[in-house]
């Protein structure tokens, strides 16, 4: 018996643990691409997440683990190991504090503020995507991150759950010590927010979303900007000096700016494509694969880096 089938059969002992063998990872992905997996196991229960990360961290067996798959890249040769999720969506409140479970739907955590009269939250509205990933890649947008917001967070380091206040987090642009250590999963966070009037909250989000989804048609299979946006105070002078002032937003240059000055909107690659309308929305027109989204985002790097000398850096992440 193989290292991976005996995991198996010890996961499959767990209560409240689902295991699904030879599970097709690109229906968990919203480019709708990617291979199988040796098994999907998917929980909500905090106990049974914690005992299954019990049998596989310092195992030999080849594991890992996704949230909402947004920014999720998979090879379309699938991931040959095991792969854990966790679903847990409670989301609650106590004075102005939200607590909510790290598979929570971001907008579901939007519109819950909002509907409890509580700010810091509304500018996210339509961002797609879980919170444990949000706080993950420290999401963000109209001037508002989740960072700001967090108080602490819940994560099981491989050897116990642990708990770090927002400094402790080492947030930066789109960046957090989570990212840095893909081994730490979050399991919960509490969000410290701000007394605000329902019907406004709400009202700016619905505002928000709408513009959102035009740019990003939530059935549109893509995981939104494709690439970060560049930090002012990062480039050379040179480069700076190219960027016409009012592209500039809280000290950031579009990365959709530097690709529209190299000719990407309406690139193609296969099936996947660079929005006509949006240098940096690439989208599955159908059937495309993950080899052809590579290839695509090689090129728009290639052409940046040969127009600005820059590294440009993608916000999905890929597994294989």
């Amino acid at each position: 018996m193989t290292l991976a089938l005996a995991a198996l059969e010890r996961l499959q002992t767990i209560p409240d643990l689902t295991v699904q063998t030879g599970a097709l990872l690109g229906n968990h992905t919203r480019f709708r691409l990617g291979g199988a997996c040796q098994a999907l196991v998917s929980t909500t229960s905090e106990a049974a997440y914690l005992a299954a990360l019990g049998v596989l961290t310092g195992s030999e067996v080849t594991w890992t683990t996704i949230g909402g798959g947004t920014n999720l890249i998979v090879s379309d040769a699938g991931y040959p190991g095991l792969v854990l999720q966790y679903n847990a969506k409670t989301i609650t409140v106590d004075d102005a504090g939200v607590r909510v479970d790290a598979g929570a739907d971001l907008n579901d955590l939007v519109d819950f503020a909002n509907a409890h009269g509580l700010a810091g939250m509304e500018a996210m509205a339509g961002i797609p995507g879980w919170v444990g990933a949000a706080i993950y890649g420290n999401a963000g947008a109209y001037g508002q991150s989740i960072a700001e917001r967090i108080e602490w967070v819940r994560f099981a380091d491989g050897a116990e759950v642990r708990q770090f206040g927002r400094a402790e987090c080492e947030f930066r642009y789109r960046e957090s010590i989570f990212k840095r250590n893909k081994g730490w999963q979050i399991l919960s966070a509490g969000l410290r927010l701000e007394v605000g009037e329902a019907g406004v909250l709400q009202a700016k989000s619905a505002s928000i979303r709408a513009t959102r989804d035009a740019k990003f048609p939530p059935t549109m299979q893509c995981a939104g900007s494709i690439f970060k946006n560049l930090l002012l105070r990062e480039l050379s002078p040179a480069v700076a000096a190219q960027v016409p002032a009012n592209v500039i937003r809280e000290g950031k240059i579009p990365a959709g700016w530097f690709l529209e000055e190299v000719g990407a909107k309406g690139l193609a690659v296969g099936a996947m494509r660079v929005a006509d309308y949006h240098a940096n929305l690439v989208y599955n027109t159908g059937g495309g694969t993950a080899a052809d989204l590579v290839a695509l985002l090689s090129e728009l790097k290639r052409r940046v880096f040969d127009r600005f000398g820059l590294e440009i850096e993608e916000e999905v992440q890929f597994l294989s």
